[in-house]
């Protein structure tokens, strides 16, 4: 299918007012956490699988590296494959930085992560935008705190510039307001993160990263029993390890409220995270513009 120009662009909040928190009055905060592939929007970045005995490489997109990493090289149509981990050659160097030169830069090279953002836009909407987006676009749009929680392994500053690209492109309304940014592959991120021998799974990471951001929120806008944190994510091997994160949270601030969302194949689970229960609402192809409404309950 060939590329087209993107129609119908988000009316930019023209026609829009700011919202303050549901509990702005009582000094709480809304905080939303996203990973970004699959999730707030669909890129074409491929991930490589070699071929175990004649090192042919095979191009996957995330989606399916999602649904099938468990069984890669032992079962399965990818039984035959194996995944590298070498950053330059391996099975997610497009998922790195490239070492671009003063000169390329001045070129207007870009990384990949910007490259692919920039290539998603030649399609209609309907194509790129992922499951959260209308969420991703409501924090951004009302200025609530948000972190971005990826796989990727850019420098922080590319996941932002990739962002800001959106921004420029006129399909979000301005630059979110940023907690934190953890591309949990990038390598100074996993050391911030504690895991000094680069052992830890990116599921692992992903749960560092959640409580580091928590605990930044907490210590950027203060205590509050009335702060709400939500986590989407696509990713099933994930999700069990945001849930176990979650509930460990829910237990350290009880009187705090956590969500996660699960995104994989179209839908939009949200799961409340309380001390001994699981409250789950399941909807799909319908906009969403908050993690937490559906749960909301009057003060």
């Amino acid at each position: 299918m060939g590329k087209q120009s993107n129609q119908g662009k988000l009316d930019l909040g023209i026609n829009r007012i700011q919202e303050k928190d549901r509990n702005y009055h009582l000094g709480g905060r809304s905080f939303y956490f996203f990973d970004f592939d699959d999730n707030i929007a669909f890129l074409s970045t491929s991930l490589i699988l070699f071929h175990k005995d004649s090192g042919k490489e095979l191009e996957i997109s995330s989606g399916i590296f999602a649904e099938h990493s468990h069984f890669i090289g032992k079962m399965g149509i990818y039984k035959d494959y194996e995944i590298k981990l070498d950053d330059v050659l391996g099975t997610f160097r497009n998922f790195r930085d490239l070492n671009l030169s003063e000169i390329e830069k001045i070129a207007g090279k870009k990384q990949l992560f910007v490259e692919d953002i920039a290539h998603a836009l030649g399609f209609p909407e309907f194509q790129w935008k992922g499951p959260s987006w209308d969420c991703f676009y409501h924090a951004t749009f009302n200025q609530r705190p948000l972190s971005i929680i990826t796989a990727r392994g850019h420098h922080p500053e590319t996941v932002k510039d990739g962002i800001s690209f959106l921004v420029k492109s006129k399909v979000l309304p301005l630059e979110p307001c940023y907690l934190s940014v953890y591309p949990v592959s990038h390598n100074p991120t996993r050391v911030e993160l504690g895991d000094l021998n680069f052992d830890a799974t990116t599921a692992e990471l992903k749960q560092r990263a959640i409580r580091a951001s928590v605990e930044k929120a907490i210590e950027q806008y203060g205590y509050n029993s009335h702060h709400r944190f939500g986590m989407s994510d696509d990713d099933p091997k994930n999700i069990q390890l945001i849930f176990e994160e979650m509930t460990r949270l829910k237990s350290n601030y009880p009187e705090m409220s956590f969500f996660m969302i699960e995104t994989q194949n179209g839908n939009f689970v949200k799961h409340e995270v309380g001390l001994q229960s699981l409250l789950s609402e399941r909807t799909k192809s319908i906009p969403q513009l908050s993690f937490f409404d559906e749960f909301d309950k009057e003060e």
